[in-house]
């Protein structure tokens, strides 16, 4: 539907999270039933202030739940009738607890194997688990850390946000304070194995299977570490902090790339470790992120703190080395934290900010003068059609859920307006907003009989 933007949202579950509140993303679809789904979700819970104790050693974790997501128009007053902001959801359920070394930044999962997710941390590495290996921990003053899988190597300093796992090849990709851009093979480490366990130098890496300083996974041996591989490739590129990182859909060897700098720079790695393309002026200000588009490889998404979405055709970029997009889309009263395309449609994607809301835009929609019943639209931005105003504050991240259309979750970090924690939300919005007018039509058609019949016993 092509009116003014909605600001409701359908089926809202809440989930109260202990301290501040970064990466959550969906994991695999474990269970389909008649009225809901059940589903991985991974989240994180780090200490805040008004948690750590005298010593500081509340631990963070890294959370695996399971969650129970309603199916669309079924059951929503039960769980309407329920909802408390402030209490933990009964929807969603701790399945295992990993004590993390460090916040948890960013959770990434490895699309070739679901049980495997890599986190960034205040650190230069990024850090690979093996979910359910993982022995669940209990988050207790005093606890040592779980030991990851594998961590890889290559940053030369902390690494906290950029981070993207390939579609096609078990490839990571980071960004950090180093400004550069890493680029791993999980490969690698297997292949290290096969061939001598221990200490063998990765076919393609320049690191080795070497030891690392994390200690714990709860098995008291405190001699024990993580094997390690190195990257890659290294690419340099960028002029200050990496923000955020994103693969091409269709090649892992194609990504891009947005920083502090202001630049979008895109990568070949076939090319070597220079810039294929880079846009000097991508924005006005610090990217805090980007997207590719899944189901249109010329399409990318950038967010930034000049509060603006700006969509980019990769065979047009620039224009005299300053950033052409095709799009600037207006929405936002504050910095864009988050940019996501939607896995349901390809025209559509969400953005976050920090003035505390969820935008959904549609980019097919961008040049209606009016909408069905002749409404003016220069009243909002144009592309914007739903607007999840549920958050009190900054919403830090949003993740599509690929497993079950039209649905989200949604994280933002309550630490300013109520000194500590944050809120995770999951909804999805009406399906009259986004489906074909002519179907909307014709479904509320079938009720026009029964409302005037309401009407007149009223009267």
């Amino acid at each position: 539907m092509t009116g003014s933007p909605t600001t409701t949202s359908f089926g809202p579950l809440s989930l109260a999270v202990d301290g501040n509140a970064c990466g959550k993303i969906w994991g695999p679809q474990l269970e389909q039933a008649t009225y809901k789904n059940r589903q991985r979700l991974y989240l994180s819970e780090q200490a805040t202030p008004r948690r750590i104790l005298t010593d500081g050693s509340v631990p963070n974790t890294l959370v695996i739940a399971n969650c129970e997501v309603v199916k669309p128009r079924v059951a929503a007053a039960e769980h309407i009738s329920q909802f408390n902001e402030e209490a933990r959801s009964p929807f969603v359920k701790k399945y295992k607890t990993i004590i993390h070394p460090g916040e948890v930044n960013r959770i990434r999962e490895l699309p070739q194997n679901s049980k495997i997710v890599a986190t960034h941390t205040d650190s230069p590495d990024v850090l690979i688990w093996d979910v359910e290996a993982q022995p669940n921990r209990h988050a207790v003053l005093g606890a040592t850390e779980s030991r990851p899988d594998l961590i890889l190597t290559g940053h030369k300093d902390n690494a906290e946000f950029a981070l993207a796992m390939c579609p096609t090849e078990p490839f990571v990709l980071s960004g950090g304070k180093d400004k550069s851009v890493v680029l791993w093979s999980i490969q690698d480490y297997i292949s290290t194995l096969a061939v001598e366990p221990g200490s063998a130098k990765s076919p393609g890496s320049s690191g080795s299977n070497t030891k690392h300083a994390s200690k714990g996974g709860g098995t008291g041996d405190k001699s024990a570490a993580s094997p390690s591989i190195g990257p890659r490739g290294i690419y340099q590129g960028h002029g200050d902090t990496v923000e955020d990182v994103q693969f091409c859909p269709s090649s892992a060897q194609e990504f891009c790339s947005v920083g502090d700098d202001s630049c979008l720079i895109l990568w070949d790695a076939r090319a070597g470790s220079a810039p294929a393309v880079k846009v000097e002026k991508a924005h006005t200000a610090d990217i805090h992120c980007v997207d590719w588009n899944p189901h249109d490889v010329n399409f990318i998404l950038t967010g930034s703190a000049d509060n603006t979405i700006r969509m980019f055709d990769r065979r047009n970029l620039t224009s005299g080395g300053v950033g052409s997009p095709i799009y600037t889309f207006e929405g936002h009263s504050a910095a864009v934290l988050c940019v996501q395309w939607s896995p349901d449609k390809s025209s559509v994607f969400g953005s976050s900010a920090e003035d505390g809301l969820l935008n959904i835009w549609d980019h097919e929609k961008i040049g209606n003068k009016q909408d069905s019943v002749g409404l003016k639209t220069s009243n909002y931005p144009p592309g914007l059609f739903f607007r999840h105003a549920g958050h009190r504050d900054k919403v830090v991240d949003f993740h599509w859920n690929a497993s079950d259309p039209w649905t989200i979750v949604s994280v933002s970090d309550d630490c300013e307006s109520t000194g500590g924690g944050g809120t995770l939300q999951i909804w999805r919005m009406i399906d009259l907003i986004y489906r074909s007018e002519e179907e909307v039509l014709a479904e509320l058609d079938k009720f026009k009989s029964h409302i005037l019949n309401c009407d007149k016993k009223s009267e």
